[in-house]
């Protein structure tokens, strides 16, 4: 592997190997990394595109933000101040960011916490204990968010039933889609190539009287007594405005959302369907006042310990400088 922005060899493989550790969704890892003397660009991968489950691409820029952020971040613990330019165009043709070099910068001690908890942060999709989440750490989570230009809306009382219902909805919508469904399935095993989500991630068989819809990834059938918390934290991570670019940014805002919480002790999982249904989105998006766009929902809580997923090969993930790649993510 090539060095980058003044960076060693080693040193880019430790930045790029923080960044693949990002979530995505199902798994997909639907990112590449080109990489040249001043710059890292992040590219999507356009054979990880799940068009029945996510047509627009929203979720896989998401997912590439998050791991843009991963990225940041590794950077600043090397002492690298990282400049970051969104949705390049032909500067880049292709890639989603470039990350290029800004100085020097000692990591502070929130970037050595984050940092700690990058390769601890896992999608956990089993029963969180009972009690909730405090409201100091409910606060820390908000400030994460705002840190990264984006707004975690905390659903409240008044509106857990209206979110319930949507999430409800989207989800009947999606299992009505063969296609959706053959997505799904091809997504929910052990893959050969190091992504997917593997039967120990999976969480449990969804079940009839679950409060909040689960998604089927092939998980343990559940024991007489186990169920899932019937009112999780819900979160609905939101932009301030639409597109590619916002889609970028509120997956960096995502990820520090999500390594605050594992920092804190807390689990987290998504309800991706409400977002994944453009008509049902617009319900949520107008039910929160009509100016806030949702970009991805969270359910919070206190979970048990959950083993890694499995993750590509870095070397897997580097465009060769001269290889072309399709704008239609971008644009």
């Amino acid at each position: 592997m090539t060095g980058a922005l003044g960076l060693t060899a080693e040193e880019v493989a430790e930045v790029l190997g923080a960044a693949v550790l990002a979530p995505s969704v199902h798994n997909t890892q639907p990112w590449r990394f080109r990489l040249l003397p001043d710059r890292i660009e992040l590219h999507p991968d356009p054979d990880r595109v799940l068009p029945a489950t996510d047509p627009e691409g929203r979720e896989l820029r998401l997912s590439c933000g998050a791991a843009l952020f991963n990225l940041r971040l590794a950077l600043l613990g090397l002492g690298v101040r990282p400049l970051v330019t969104l949705v390049p165009g032909d500067d880049a043709p292709g890639a989603l960011a470039v990350v290029r070099r800004g100085g020097r910068r000692a990591p502070d001690d929130d970037t050595r916490r984050l940092l700690d908890a990058v390769p601890l942060r896992r999608t956990n999709r089993l029963p969180f204990a009972p009690g909730g989440v405090p409201v100091d750490q409910r606060r820390a989570l908000l400030r994460a968010a705002e840190r990264e230009r984006a707004w975690l809306h905390l659903v409240g009382p008044t509106e857990i039933d209206r979110v319930r219902e949507l999430a409800v909805k989207a989800h009947r919508l999606q299992l009505e889609d063969a296609e959706v469904r053959g997505e799904l399935s091809e997504w929910s095993a052990t893959r050969p190539c190091g992504d997917g989500v593997p039967h120990a991630s999976a969480g449990l068989r969804p079940a009839p009287d679950d409060g909040w819809p689960m998604r089927d990834f092939r998980g343990a059938e559940r024991a007489a007594d186990e169920a899932y918390e019937p009112d999780p934290l819900v979160a609905v991570l939101c932009s301030f405005y639409e597109g590619p670019a916002a889609e970028l940014q509120s997956g960096q805002a995502l990820q520090r959302v999500l390594l605050t919480a594992t920092a804190l002790g807390l689990a987290a999982s998504f309800l991706s369907q409400v977002i994944e249904v453009r008509p049902v989105r617009e319900e949520l998006r107008r039910s929160l006042g009509g100016t806030l766009v949702p970009q991805t929902v969270l359910r919070l809580g206190v979970g048990a310990t959950v083993p890694e997923r499995p993750r590509r090969d870095v070397a897997d993930l580097v465009l060769p400088v001269g290889q072309r790649v399709p704008k239609f993510w971008v644009q």
